[in-house]
């Protein structure tokens, strides 16, 4: 494995701020949302606010780990399969049974999965190694003390700190919650964001298209990709490239909008709804040394909500919500884990960037071979190939070549 790499002498662009400024004043415009408690169904995906203590001990009480006999081993030290040792059965113990009576010398109780171990029983005998009698049980084997027996605490003590704040509430997690006795937890509110996309071209999926036009696709790709982060959004479309019905849409609906998203209408041309509507307004245009997603936008809108404007080629759009978007939202929603997964990979083919911005390819991960292959092009309007990637590729700024075999850093989007 090679790390050669071929550097530019210079690590900036005029004119262009790099994308950990722009980083840091997207970070700064959304706060951390607020904390509710939460019944556990509605909690998938959420993050916890606080550490979760259990109240108990998981198992809360010795049980049975199969259906069988609860025996005293001592009861069983001479028993084999040729030879094997009958004892009466005194009780039924189903799960659930809470008033189990002890179990005396020389006898067996029938016992079943999850069922309390009862006292004076320190082994159970499978079912399957007896004859399973229902008065008196033949059994062929000799038990060991704490056999197919579950001890209390044996998963979780007594106190014992079962989740800890900023954890992502997945279905494993939300069963140990309720196995704790939860009932509600203390999660972050998810962050409301409203997707607004502009531009008279677009036309809605499924319309006839008239030349000239083009299928809306940001705006519906960007609000899915809001939710994937654990935020709510709302979707408002087929906003013309016009100053003054831009703020009439948008007014309805600032109540409640922690961030408004919007794509397209950020560069230098003429028509430039966004730009044109919004500055002066408390958003700030500017320009990020990255490829694709070089104009940029964000700020306050007169004060209010968070915005943060991205450019609208599709690809410069999906990769701008990565590198600036996704980490807020989850950030700002109480999330440890906010970032990407970021793995080292080895370059399959040769890669050539320019110098001073750092640019985001899309790629494929081989996680067997360690290898990652470019795929499609450069081009910020290569959507098809974005949608077929399963990471990013950070080609940092000074960077200008690299053969294949040199390690990269790559994002996992899967």
């Amino acid at each position: 494995m090679t790390d050669d790499r071929c550097v530019s002498h210079g690590t900036g662009t005029p004119d262009l701020i790099p994308v950990t400024q722009h980083r840091d004043a997207v970070a700064a415009l959304v706060a951390p949302t607020p904390v509710r408690s939460v019944p556990l169904a509605d909690c998938l995906g959420l993050a916890l606010a606080e550490d979760l203590r259990s109240p108990i001990p998981l198992p809360p009480f010795d049980n049975s780990a199969m259906d069988g006999y609860a025996v005293r081993s001592v009861d069983l030290v001479e028993a084999d399969a040729d030879a094997p040792v009958a004892l009466p059965v005194g009780e039924d113990i189903p799960a659930g049974r809470v008033d189990v009576p002890p179990l005396q010398p020389g006898t067996a109780h029938r016992i079943m999965t999850g069922a309390q171990l009862p006292p004076g029983a320190d082994a159970v005998v499978p079912v399957e190694r007896t004859d399973g009698g229902v008065r008196e049980v033949r059994i062929g084997l000799a038990a060991q003390p704490g056999a197919h027996v579950r001890r209390a605490g044996e998963d979780v003590g007594a106190e014992a700190t079962v989740l800890t704040a900023g954890t992502a509430l997945t279905p494993a997690r939300l069963g140990v919650a309720a196995a704790v006795g939860a009932a509600e937890l203390p999660v972050h509110r998810p962050a409301r964001v409203l997707v607004l996309s502009t531009g008279s071209e677009l036309v809605e999926p499924g319309e006839p298209l008239h030349p000239g036009q083009i299928y809306e696709s940001n705006g519906l790709m960007l609000a899915a990709a809001v939710r994937d982060a654990g935020a709510t959004a709302r979707l408002l479309r087929f906003v013309p490239d016009d100053v003054d019905q831009f703020h009439a849409a948008l007014e309805p609906e600032l109540a409640g909008t922690d961030l408004i998203l919007t794509t397209g209408g950020v560069s230098a041309g003429a028509y430039e709804v966004v730009k044109d509507a919004l500055a002066g307004q408390g958003v700030e245009f500017t320009k990020v040394a990255m490829q694709p997603g070089m104009p940029q936008g964000s700020g306050r809108y007169r004060g209010g909500p968070a915005v943060v404007a991205l450019p609208g080629n599709p690809v410069s759009a999906m990769v701008s919500f990565e590198v600036f978007v996704r980490p807020v939202l989850r950030s700002a929603a109480g999330h440890r884990d906010a970032h990407r997964p970021v793995r080292r990979a080895e370059l399959t083919e040769p890669l050539r960037t320019p110098a001073g911005k750092r640019q985001y390819r899309r790629g494929r991960f081989d996680p067997v071979s360690g290898a990652v292959a470019l795929h499609g092009g450069p081009g910020s309007h290569l959507l098809s190939a974005l949608a077929e990637a399963d990471c990013l590729l950070e080609i940092p700024e000074e960077v200008t070549d690299l053969p294949a075999g040199s390690t990269v850093d790559i994002w996992l989007l899967d």
